[in-house]
């Protein structure tokens, strides 16, 4: 979805805010009563859904971006937002929608069991993330780096917390076998990997008319004639 500048602004800011007032509301809850189906170890910080909210560090750093004089695109704030689209916000994002509410639709109980509702309010589940405007892709060499060493991240520090306090994170973790959770987890990268690329992709179609940015497939600036 294409938009003018300041309706950019004002949606970077708005999302931002957004996820701010999310953020402080979940931090107010500190010290409240868990209810059944959470647990004290590791905090909120074990949930790749929570997790996501950080993604208004990207609209933090693309609000603040919009208020540049100048050449935004040579920024190196501007490449720091393209970064933190392209490896984290969209295809992070897109598969914390797609995990959580698909097997939310199968079976709540496996990954947000109903007891949740009373300290997690319905609200809180909802957010999304969309193309407003072109991103310079990094090479994707390096870009699947880094999903690679978020990926092993997450899944080191739910182990851990398995380890620790003898609870999955997620109730679904617990029907796997070994070799189940093994393969369920390239699963879950492979298609993070997939979303990276359709972002890419999706990039590159969106922003096909005349407008000039870097595929991670090229490693030069392409400008598309209209």
């Amino acid at each position: 979805m294409k938009m003018t500048t300041l309706r950019m602004r004002v949606y970077h800011i708005t999302a931002f805010s957004w996820y701010m007032f999310v953020v402080k509301s979940l931090a107010a809850k500190a010290g409240e009563e868990l209810p059944p189906g959470i647990f004290v170890y590791g905090g909120p910080w074990k949930y790749l859904t929570f997790l996501n909210l950080l993604q208004m560090s990207f609209f933090g750093v693309a609000a603040v971006n919009d208020l540049q004089l100048g050449r935004k695109s040579e920024s190196t704030l501007n490449r720091c937002k393209d970064l933190l689209f392209a490896v984290f916000a969209f295809p992070v994002g897109t598969f914390v929608v797609l995990f959580f509410w698909t097997i939310f639709a199968y079976d709540r109980e496996l990954v947000y069991p109903a007891t949740i509702d009373t300290f997690f309010p319905p609200w809180m589940n909802h957010a999304m993330v969309v193309l407003v405007q072109p991103h310079v892709y990094p090479q994707a060499k390096h870009a699947l780096a880094v999903l690679g060493l978020v990926g092993f991240a997450y899944l080191s520090w739910i182990i851990w917390v398995y380890i620790s306090a003898g609870i999955w994170v997620y109730p679904l973790l617990g029907h796997f076998s070994t070799a189940g959770l093994v393969g369920f987890f390239i699963l879950n990268m492979s298609v993070v990997t997939l979303l990276y690329l359709l972002g890419d992709m999706l990039n590159r179609h969106v922003w096909s008319n005349g407008t000039a940015y870097k595929s991670s497939f090229d490693d030069s600036i392409t400008v598309f004639k209209q």
